[in-house]
């Protein structure tokens, strides 16, 4: 693709002729950016055209900037992306005023387009995952145009994870629970679920599902620890560490698995296995949405009304906190809860080094949570749908054009884009 980007590059340079030295900015403020999702796509179509960008961190919301061209100001107006046209001493003036030490600011090079792979149930004839629910974090790549492949359980266990340097788990049940959906029992799409896990498990050679996704769970994370980038949210996040903790451990009902459960399996889960839970209690029985006392709950049972349900995002240091930094930028510190299967964090569970990015302070809950293990890195990101409060299976999915500026959606891509940023060691 580099080498793509420079051909295209020389084409411009032929027909248009030199340009004056300038940078396009793209700004992340609230009020000066008409498409937040889209500008993150913008700036990962031209790293993906083989041109550098820089992150500007706390600056105007977490503002982009790259070289100025026709082409890059052309696809900025097609995707209805604000921009201003910065002379090249003004864009150095705004690199020496980031620099100031006095100021919580940071320029980060963005040098490669990541190649992206999404963790998704098999597609149908039309690409659309089978499956009754939709998944955020596809939904905000296709409405912000960034690219990305589709892979499950076979193409984990084939090793084609190398292949890709950032992977979303979709909202999955890790533990080979069925998502503890069984108030879905009666429903045709549960009985299909069932019966597609089922089959894709024994066709890997396989007698359970908990086996197959237990094997999966693995690769993931030798991946991981080589130097991948996992990003999770919902169920995905609470069942990807109950799995390793219970390796080795038959933690399913009957009613899943035609065996019962390990009698004995709480005191056998190992919780030197997970990346970011520790201590944590089981679900009861085969009923219930739960998987752990992980999990805060669903409102209700928080005692949280929707209108007031907010998580803040901590204040990192951009200079001496580079990651976080990226990780949390916004144009606003408060962001809307959403509610999932699995929707934030007891704060007890947490193991000492899991680093909290966004929490809901009075109810003592961590909705976003960042981690680093062996070479690479996990995020878990609590909740279903940033712009749906409770969204509920087979609700219709939602429609980004209605939440351009969407901080809550803004978080996922912050994620997207950390691969391609030259990282430096953190100091706290």
């Amino acid at each position: 693709m580099i080498k793509k980007g420079l051909l295209v590059m020389g084409l411009i340079a032929a027909v248009i002729g030199p340009l004056k030295a300038a940078y396009l900015l793209l700004p992340m403020d609230a009020d000066k950016q008409k498409q937040h999702l889209k500008a993150y796509g913008v700036t990962y179509w031209v790293l993906n055209n083989g041109v550098e960008a820089w992150w500007l961190l706390n600056y105007r919301g977490g503002s982009f900037a790259f070289e100025h061209t026709k082409l890059f100001e052309k696809e900025c107006l097609t995707r209805g992306v604000s921009y201003e046209i910065i002379p090249d001493a003004q864009f150095k003036n705004i690199l020496d005023q980031i620099a100031n030490p006095e100021v919580n600011m940071e320029a980060m090079k963005l040098e490669k387009a990541p190649k992206i792979a999404v963790y998704t149930p098999e597609v149908d004839g039309k690409g659309k995952a089978i499956q009754p629910w939709e998944d955020a974090v596809t939904l905000v790549l296709t409405y912000a145009e960034i690219p990305f492949d589709m892979l499950y359980d076979r193409e984990v266990l084939q090793d084609k994870l190398p292949q890709y340097d950032w992977l979303h788990l979709h909202h999955e049940d890790f533990t080979g629970q069925l998502g503890r959906n069984r108030g879905y029992r009666n429903a045709s799409w549960y009985e299909e679920y069932r019966q597609r896990s089922e089959d894709l498990a024994y066709s890997l050679g396989y007698k359970k599902i908990s086996h197959s996704k237990l094997a999966v769970v693995k690769k993931i994370r030798e991946w991981v620890a080589g130097g991948g980038f996992m990003f999770a949210m919902c169920s995905a996040t609470e069942t990807y560490d109950i799995a390793l903790a219970a390796d080795g451990v038959d933690i399913c009902n009957e009613i899943f698995d035609g065996d019962p459960e390990d009698p004995n399996a709480q005191s056998k889960l190992d919780f030197n296995k997970t990346f970011a839970f520790k201590n944590f209690t089981l679900a009861n029985g085969p009923y219930g949405h739960n998987f752990s006392t992980i999990d805060v709950g669903r409102g209700w049972s928080r005692n949280v009304a929707p209108q007031q349900d907010y998580f803040t995002l901590f204040d990192f240091s951009a200079k001496w906190d580079p990651v976080p930094s990226i990780l949390t930028q916004c144009h606003t510190r408060t962001i809307k809860g959403f509610i999932g299967q699995t929707t934030a964090y007891k704060k007890q569970y947490l193991k000492t080094n899991v680093l909290i990015l966004g929490e809901h302070k009075a109810q003592n809950e961590a909705r976003y949570i960042h981690g680093i293990f062996g070479k690479g890195f996990w995020t878990f990101y609590g909740g279903h749908d940033p712009e749906d409060y409770l969204h509920r299976v087979e609700d219709p999915e939602t429609d980004l054009s209605l939440h351009p500026d969407s901080p809550g959606y803004r978080l996922i891509l912050n994620n997207i884009l950390f691969p391609a940023a030259r990282k430096k060691e953190r100091k706290t």
